[in-house]
C-alpha cells in the first residue's frame, strides 16, 4: 500500500480490531495513528494491553473512539481506569494465555476449545464486571462459561469452553517484510503480533524493511502472507520511532 492512511481507509466505525504488541513492544503505532486519523469510532478492540496514555492504543482511547476491549492486561494506563470505573468503555478481562490461544484459534477455524485456565473463579462461573454505569453499578457482567470434565494423564480434570477470537481487521507491526506479507518478527515484538495476524480477515502488517520476494528465508517466516492483505512500508523515521514503557536507570558505579 501507498500509506499507512491508505491501507486502513477503508475500516468502518465499529469494527473489531485486533492489534499485535506486548505493553509498547512491537506496537502498530504508525496503523493506529491512521486509524485515529482516519476518525473511525466505536470501536472494539482486541489486543494484550491499551497501551499507555499517549501511545498506542492510548491515543485512540484518549480520543473516545474505542466502545470495547477485549484484554489481558491494563494496568499502565489511568485514562483506561478512568472510562472503565466511570462507565465510559467495556472490558472483557482474559487471562493471557487464553487470550492467545483466542486469537490464534480464530485464524486456525477453530471456533472454540477447552482450557483449565479460569476453572473455578469468575472467568468460568461469570459475574466479571464487564461495565459499569456512571455511579459504579456494574451494568454488565460476564456470563457463566460451559465447563466439561476430560480425562488427562493426570486422572479427569475439568475444562472451561472458550470461543475463538475473529477480528474485522488486524494490525500488526513487523521486523521484515515482502510484498507478499510474509512477515518476521525481531525479539520480544514476536509477541501477539503473529496471533494477531492470525485472526484478522483482513491484515494490515507495517514493516520496518520492505524487501523483494524471495529474500526472506523461508524458515525465517514468523506469519506466512496468506494471513496478511496488505503491507504498509515505514520510513526509517517512522521505523526507529519505538516507545519505552518504564525506563530503569541505576549509578554507573
Amino acid at each position: 500500500m501507498g500509506s499507512a492512511a491508505e491501507a486502513v481507509a477503508d475500516v468502518a466505525s465499529g469494527s473489531t480490531v485486533a492489534v499485535g504488541g506486548f505493553g509498547l513492544c512491537g506496537i502498530p503505532a504508525v496503523l493506529i495513528e491512521a486509524l485515529l486519523e482516519a476518525g473511525v469510532d466505536d470501536l472494539e478492540a482486541v489486543s494484550n494491553n491499551a497501551g499507555v496514555d499517549d501511545w498506542g492504543l492510548g491515543r485512540l482511547l484518549a480520543a473516545g473512539r474505542l466502545r470495547r476491549m477485549v484484554a489481558s492486561y491494563v494496568g499502565e494506563n489511568r485514562e483506561f481506569a478512568r472510562q472503565y470505573l466511570a462507565g465510559e468503555l467495556e472490558v472483557e478481562l482474559t487471562p493471557q494465555g487464553t487470550l492467545a490461544e483466542r486469537m490464534r484459534a480464530g485464524g486456525s477455524g477453530i471456533p472454540a476449545f477447552f482450557t483449565a485456565t479460569g476453572v473455578g473463579t469468575q472467568v468460568a462461573e461469570g459475574g466479571l464486571p464487564w461495565r459499569y454505569d456512571s455511579d459504579g453499578n456494574v451494568v454488565v457482567a460476564s456470563p457463566p462459561k460451559p465447563t466439561q470434565v476430560f480425562e488427562t494423564a493426570e486422572g479427569p480434570r475439568e475444562f472451561v469452553l472458550e470461543h475463538a477470537i475473529v477480528a474485522d481487521v488486524a494490525l500488526v507491526r513487523a521486523w521484515k517484510g515482502d510484498r507478499h506479507g510474509n512477515l518476521v518478527y525481531k525479539d520480544a515484538a514476536r509477541n501477539f503480533n503473529p496471533l494477531a495476524a492470525m485472526c484478522g480477515r483482513v491484515t494490515v502488517a507495517e514493516v520496518e524493511e520492505l524487501v523483494e520476494p524471495g529474500q526472506i528465508d523461508p524458515n525465517q517466516v514468523h506469519t506466512p502472507g496468506v494471513f496478511v492483505q496488505r503491507v504498509v512500508a515505514l520510513t526509517p523515521e517512522q521505523a526507529a520511532d519505538k516507545r519505552i514503557e518504564k525506563r530503569t536507570v541505576r549509578s554507573a558505579s
